[in-house]
């Protein structure tokens, strides 16, 4: 087990109704105006907006707006948002929905304070000193950005995603309702719940031994999503697999499970390119591409894959052809992913497949990509040929 270092300053507010305390949750940390960031109109349709707004204006706190966030959120809105909330001296970044509106204002609020541009947090390695605090109101389970240090923008020109990971990231508080989640339509309910497994599978696969604990806490977790998000996608009212959904994208995401180990990410960093150039959920996009990172990696640790595929997924090992046990667990995984309503294959998810070398190259702007095993470009289009 490494050495290690873990401080996560984000209050959580965790069950029905907790929105109601937004407004004295802003007030306390002394905010007198706050920018309220949110994607479409679905906030407005289930009242969510009306109740942040009440809040706040009994809180005494005012608030300017801006929505627009769409899945894959822009580098054009980011700009937006950094100069109103200098035109209108905001105090504190309000995401209100899910993980593209938290990233937006998490690079809303570094970049206010910033001379240069933002882009360079994301683009060349440049630390943010100072921002602004960053408060969400979460809607749906998947990224746990509500808690983590990660921000991942898209840049227009180029059609670049990158991501910013850093500890100013971290909200200061994060008000999260399972109620809020029960309106959602099932195929982002099925995303959300592949985006929280692939969080603990990038963790799982690791290089670092004797980390039997924090392998424990993700297997267990893994096990949990597995069990709750069909129930979920069955009655999407009920309060506990919501919750249970909710809770594990938070705890997926929160850095705790990253404690004395080193987690892989190349599945993540791959599937950025995909999303990038067609735009695809990201939690259906990494169902097409962990299965194939697997195929294409098993063999680095084939004891780590039978481990995971036994103890997550129930699979007896095959202890004279271990590798049947691998090949067999990613089939079981890719037919529960198809279960879910989820893609498995570039084809079911609308993707062609005649730009692979771009987004292999792409993949590898800042060089290989992964710790379990360093993905090159030209691995990473050996990856995304085993997805077609």
């Amino acid at each position: 087990m490494k050495d290690f270092v873990y401080e996560s300053p984000t209050k959580i507010i965790f069950g029905k109704d907790t929105e109601l305390q937004v407004g004295r949750e802003v007030a306390e940390r002394g905010a007198k105006k706050v920018l309220l960031h949110y994607g479409g109109g679905s906030i407005k349709k289930i009242g969510l907006y009306d109740r942040v707004a009440k809040s706040l204006e009994e809180a005494g706190v005012s608030f300017v707006e801006l929505g627009g966030v769409v899945p894959n959120p822009r580098l054009s809105l980011v700009y937006r948002g950094i100069e109103l909330c200098r035109k209108e001296s905001v105090d504190l970044v309000l995401a209100v929905g899910g993980g593209s509106a938290i990233d937006s204002a998490k690079a809303i609020a570094v970049g206010v304070p910033y001379e240069g541009d933002v882009w360079d947090f994301f683009d060349k390695g440049v630390v943010p000193e100072a921002g602004l605090p960053v408060g969400c109101i979460l809607t749906i389970s998947a990224t746990g950005s509500e808690t983590s240090t990660s921000s991942v923008i898209t840049k227009e020109e180029g059609w670049l995603k990158h991501a910013l990971r850093c500890e100013r990231n971290r909200p200061a508080f994060a008000i999260l309702n399972p109620e809020l989640t029960t309106t959602l339509p099932a195929y982002q309910t099925a995303a959300g719940g592949t985006d929280i497994m692939a969080h603990l599978m990038e963790r799982y696969f690791t290089n670092e031994p004797n980390v039997d604990l924090t392998d424990r806490l993700i297997e267990g977790t893994l096990q949990t999503v597995i069990k709750y998000l069909p129930i979920a996608l069955k009655d999407p009212t009920d309060y506990d697999a919501r919750a249970e959904l909710m809770w594990a994208s938070t705890v997926a995401h929160n850095g705790i499970l990253d404690t004395g180990r080193i987690g892989d990410w190349a599945s993540h960093r791959i599937e950025h390119e995909i999303g990038a150039i067609y735009d695809v959920a990201h939690g259906a996009g990494l169902a097409v591409v962990f299965p194939a990172w697997m195929k294409a990696v098993y063999s680095h640790d084939v004891a780590r894959f039978v481990r995971f595929f036994h103890r997550v997924w129930g699979l007896e090992p095959d202890f004279w052809n271990p590798e049947k046990t691998v090949l067999d667990g990613i089939a079981v995984m890719e037919n529960y992913f198809r279960s879910i309503g989820m893609p498995v294959t570039l084809e079911e998810l609308g993707v062609p497949d005649d730009r692979l070398e771009e987004m292999a190259e792409k993949s590898n702007w800042n060089g290989p990509v992964g710790q379990f095993v360093p993905i090159t470009t030209e691995k990473a289009l050996e990856i995304l040929k085993l997805c077609r």
